[in-house]
């Protein structure tokens, strides 16, 4: 006769009373550690966005529209249609090697402010400055590079005239839409027979505006749309997209979503980066 308290296989199972027994059969929400560019939307209110900071416990939020609204973190957000919840970002372990800058160069050891270059870039517009500061102004800071913009390419005569460049006082110009039998490049080849020739590069991207280097991946798009002739070109992109575009407020808010969107080199198309690559070897070379 077996003893009363046998200690052979339980029959009816462990307690169930053991152990978390509240959590069994609840789906786990995952955390996800917020970072800059994160698109998230709120499952109260459908409200989406891209991460922009972190505020006092708050995660801040911008639409495609550049409105901007403050969530707490944790739970209550989606990302692909799963909830998940919002945790501040872990403090990032010290790096095995060297910090890179945004065009993939290696971060440069601290040293004294370096004096400007004679050399000068010049850009054809202030978004086009803007791009090349985010993505290459550490490396040219460290070479003593100055960036400006011309404000549109017709005045680059007027502009080289002022800056004079000769031997050791080299402009590099960087323009938009320089493709054969454009406007850009008959002023290039100007440029180029002219008397200071010898001391300018002006390079271009075939792109209509500096907006496309940015690959239209960062934006969540297949491509940049095809704007007919006839409508300005950046209002027909904010149309095509769905942003606001009736006011010059509405396309710079258009172009601020869109630099916020460019995290570094990979960001931009190779027919942008190899240009700004050799305007800055060309303003950089030992003068000769």
């Amino acid at each position: 006769m077996p003893a009363p308290f046998d200690s052979g296989p339980d029959r009816y199972g462990n307690d169930v009373l053991s152990g978390d027994w509240r959590a069994r059969g609840r789906k786990v929400i995952p955390e996800v550690p917020v970072s800059r560019d994160l698109v998230v939307e709120l499952a109260s209110d459908g409200f989406c966005g891209a991460v922009v900071g972190v505020e006092q416990g708050n995660v801040v939020l911008e639409d495609r529209f550049g409105r901007r609204r403050q969530f707490p973190l944790g739970h209550g957000f989606l990302i692909d249609g799963e909830a998940v919840q919002l945790v501040r970002q872990k403090p990032a372990a010290a790096p095995a090697g060297r910090l890179r800058t945004a065009s993939g160069s290696f971060v440069a050891d601290a040293a004294p402010a370096k004096v400007a270059l004679p050399s000068r870039i010049f850009v054809e517009g202030r978004h086009d400055a803007e791009l090349v500061e985010k993505i290459w102004g550490a490396d040219l800071r460290v070479e003593g590079v100055v960036v400006e913009y011309l404000e549109g390419v017709d005045k680059l005569p007027d502009v080289l005239a002022e800056f004079r460049p000769g031997r050791g006082r080299r402009a590099g110009v960087l323009v938009d839409h320089l493709v054969p039998g454009s406007k850009e490049q008959r002023m290039a080849d100007q440029v180029a027979r002219g008397p200071h020739g010898a001391h300018v590069l002006v390079v271009g991207h075939p792109f209509i505006d500096v907006w496309q280097g940015v690959k239209p991946a960062r934006l969540g798009k297949e491509a940049w749309p095809v704007i007919p002739r006839g409508t300005e070109w950046k209002h027909g992109v904010c149309e095509a997209f769905g942003w606001p575009h009736a006011e010059q407020a509405d396309i710079a808010r258009a172009w601020q979503h869109i630099l916020g969107r460019v995290r570094g080199y990979g960001d931009l198309e190779p027919a942008l980066l190899g240009r700004v690559e050799e305007l800055i070897d060309f303003v950089t070379a030992p003068a000769g």
